[in-house]
């Protein structure tokens, strides 16, 4: 081993440590990583941001936004709405809902397939009387199977296509990955509606109407004299702060107000809806000087109670606040957060939900660990569960900004049907042209992110918000690593290790082995990542072995998208983790079988179909 080895060696096991860590994002630790091989002279300066301009990155941002559109067309609705059969048993809509979201996911990006079908998933388990794990996880593996069908159907596909083709052999076609992996998806997904859903452990978890905030809502009026007098209401939560309490409404000269503004003074009179821990109750009024109204339901109900009067609202009523709650009435919700919301890492009070959207935040869901304490500075993570409350369609136009899925009934509707086919035709019509070989792949799906601005499919803001930034930094900055990977021999010296010590010469056993070694890896890690990381392992051990090197790339491709152990592998396992109230270790009892079922039947097809 050489220095140059030595020096990557270390630079891909930092990587691959603070990657399975999960503390930092994994855009972080590639850029990192890029860097740190810049510093070493392993990557030219002149060369190290030459993997932004991949074509491979380039494809995926551009299917991010095509899938973005379907989306947002209605089209995808559309759908669900034609393929879900509405009376069926638990086997049968399974079965079609984990096909439909393998379908979608072989033409979208897998994560907004998930979050598409997910309420839908909901609504299932609720008719089949289901606990929601036990459709969430089939729906989840089924949008990882789909993904390994197509060249677009996921980044490490692209990954392997862009390898083969810097090797000399030319890129992968569009359907190239299908004949093997259509069967494996097919297989996959039979297997889940079968036998598999029932491998799923029960996890019953509360819904919005009895989500255990543990705390009780109480009206308290501001007495004459008392400390909260002239005192805005931001002053009077940093006291609450303390006893881990919080304001989620008021009531101002008989006019209600669903999450008032943290500027309002309070005046003597003014009724104080509060949120406790039963305990807290006493020194909360006590501190405050607040006297005890009533008991009252938790805040769906609150309206019901006190409506506001035909009196005229004062100008500080009608100020800054938004007045739908004193119009319709309060509801409760429960939002996922996706891991491209622009809430992570940020807390309700940096969001100022109340003076921007008039809603509460009561409670988050993490890991199925449900929680009040300190919830104004919590900061959110991807896959946290917000239980919010205010008005419908104010809850509705939050959900929409911060990229959140609400997790309850909801319309199938489409907004242009016009459009909805003027999107599936252009989205159609990219395929085409990238399967034909005609142009490349991001040369026909760039066209179709161009049609769909000029058709105003989309809003262009929206454009660039449909990109998973992190996704293409992490691309960026892992082809010039793996570039040094390979350049410096590493690569060959992990292939000879695994040839040699583990193979024996193998090919058959090698192509298992590399099989196993990418499933695990991206079981721990981002599945771009593992791919970036596998793919010159995968052709210096075919040139070592003397083999076609197209068999071991697809094996890679395959493993990549085989994620279906733990909640960390894939965005897609840990968005179902609060949902479905699962825990860390609940992923391999379905998870472990599936991975068994795609090594015996992915191998003898890759030999088949690819052979070595």
């Amino acid at each position: 081993m050489n220095q140059d080895q030595g020096l990557i060696f270390a630079i891909l096991a930092a990587t691959l440590g603070l990657f399975i860590w999960g503390r930092w994002r994994h855009d972080i630790v590639a850029l990192g990583a890029l860097l740190a091989c810049v510093v070493a002279g392993l990557v030219p300066d002149e060369q190290a941001f030459a993997g932004f301009g991949h074509p491979a990155v380039i494809t995926v941002a551009c299917v991010l936004v095509l899938g973005h559109g379907l989306q947002r067309s209605g089209a995808v609705d559309a759908l669900a709405q034609r393929i879900l059969p509405t009376t069926a048993g638990p086997m049968l809509s399974i079965a079609a809902l984990t096909g439909l979201g393998a379908l979608l996911s072989a033409f979208m990006n897998n994560v907004g397939a998930l979050a598409l079908l997910m309420p839908i998933a909901l609504q299932i388990a609720g008719k089949q009387a289901l606990p929601p794990g036990r459709v969430l996880m089939p729906l989840a593996f089924g949008t990882l199977l789909g993904g390994m069908t197509t060249l677009i159907g996921t980044p490490p596909n692209l990954i392997v296509s862009s390898f083969r083709a810097q090797s000399g052999a030319g890129p992968f076609a569009m359907f190239d990955f299908s004949p093997v992996g259509v069967a494996v998806a097919a297989s996959g997904v039979l297997f889940i509606a079968l036998l598999g859903w029932r491998l799923v452990p029960r996890r019953e978890v509360a819904g919005a109407a009895s989500f255990d905030t543990g705390s009780y809502f109480t009206e308290a009026r501001v007495k004459d004299g008392a400390k909260v007098v002239g005192k805005t209401l931001g002053e009077v939560e940093q006291l609450l702060d303390e006893v881990d309490a919080q304001v989620v409404g008021m009531v101002h000269n008989k006019f209600r107000v669903s999450a008032p503004n943290p500027r309002r003074v309070l005046q003597v009179d003014d009724v104080l809806v509060i949120e406790a821990e039963p305990e807290a109750l006493g020194a909360v009024l006590g501190n405050l000087g607040l006297k005890l109204e009533a008991d009252v339901p938790p805040p769906d109900e609150l309206e019901a109670d006190r409506r506001p009067s035909r009196e005229t609202p004062t100008a500080e009523d009608t100020g800054s606040e938004r007045k739908g709650p004193a119009t319709e009435s309060s509801v409760l919700q429960e939002l996922l957060t996706l891991y491209e919301s622009s809430l992570i890492g940020r807390s309700a009070s940096d969001t100022r939900l109340r003076s921007r959207y008039a809603i509460n935040l009561l409670a988050i869901s993490r890991q199925g660990q449900r929680s009040v304490k300190r919830l104004r500075f919590t900061p959110i993570q991807p896959g946290d569960v917000l239980l919010m409350q205010g008005a419908a369609a104010d809850i509705a136009e939050f959900a929409a900004d911060y990229a959140c899925v609400p997790l309850a009934d909801r319309a199938i509707s489409i907004p242009n049907p016009g459009q909805a086919t003027v999107t599936l035709s252009v989205m159609l019509l990219a395929v085409l042209l990238a399967a034909s070989g005609l142009v490349s792949a991001a040369v026909a799906f760039a066209g179709g992110v161009l049609a769909f601005m000029l058709l105003r499919v989309l809003p262009l803001r929206a454009v660039y918000e449909a990109i998973d930034w992190p996704v293409i930094v992490l691309l960026g900055a892992l082809f010039p690593v793996a570039g040094a990977m390979s350049d410096s021999g590493a690569a060959d010296l992990l292939a000879r290790l695994l040839m040699e010590h583990l193979a024996q010469g193998n090919p058959v056993l090698a192509l298992t082995l590399l099989l196993v070694v990418t499933m695990t890896l991206s079981d721990f890690m981002n599945n771009a990542a593992t791919a970036a990381v596998m793919c010159p392992i995968a052709l210096s051990a075919a040139s070592q072995l003397g083999v076609e090197a197209d068999s071991l790339l697809m094996a890679v491709a395959i493993g990549a998208s085989c994620s279906f152990l733990t909640p960390i592998g894939h965005q897609n396992n840990t968005l179902i983790l609060g949902p479905g109230g699962f825990r860390f270790g609940d992923y391999w009892r379905l998870g472990l079988p599936l991975e068994i079922l795609v090594l015996l039947v992915s191998v003898p097809l890759l030999l088949l179909v690819w052979p070595l």
